[in-house]
């Protein structure tokens, strides 16, 4: 009998180590959406590309060609990037920091440190509920 609830203690256990990941994940997907929406908002606007040009990159997915920051890569498996800039818009740099001949229209970082707390906060509650749903779910069975 000692060892059932032993068995059932492990199993709990197990629970709670996997079920961050999914929870997090989807979080940290919808945090990095809502930054990208503020830096778009925040960006100035001409033709409109630049403003495109803002992605949010889910795991096992690509960055654009040329985006900013670290250009072409592939998002890790718990990693979700948000870049400016591709193939055709090769400028976002010379935007955020302004150059010798003009000035700079910071968008990109100040829209992620409008969102970052907000976006912790969002991450950090879906991972301790979901440990608590797989909790909950040895107490249930």
């Amino acid at each position: 009998m000692a060892n059932d609830g032993l068995d059932d203690l492990m199993k709990a256990f197990d629970r709670m180590k996997k079920a961050p990941r999914d929870a997090v994940l989807k979080a940290l997907a919808t945090s990095a959406e809502s930054i990208a929406s503020t830096q778009r908002a925040l960006a100035p606007e001409d033709t409109g590309a630049l403003k495109d040009s803002i992605t949010v990159t889910l795991p096992g997915q690509s960055t654009p060609p040329y985006s900013q920051p670290g250009g072409n890569r592939v998002a890790g498996p718990s990693e979700v990037i948000i870049t400016v800039g591709d193939s055709d818009t090769r400028y976002p740099h010379l935007v955020e920091y302004g150059t010798s001949k003009t000035d700079a229209q910071p968008f990109f970082w100040p829209g992620f440190r409008l969102q970052r707390k907000r976006a912790q906060q969002r991450i950090d509650r879906a991972g301790r509920k979901a440990i608590r749903d797989a909790w909950k779910g040895t107490t249930s069975q």
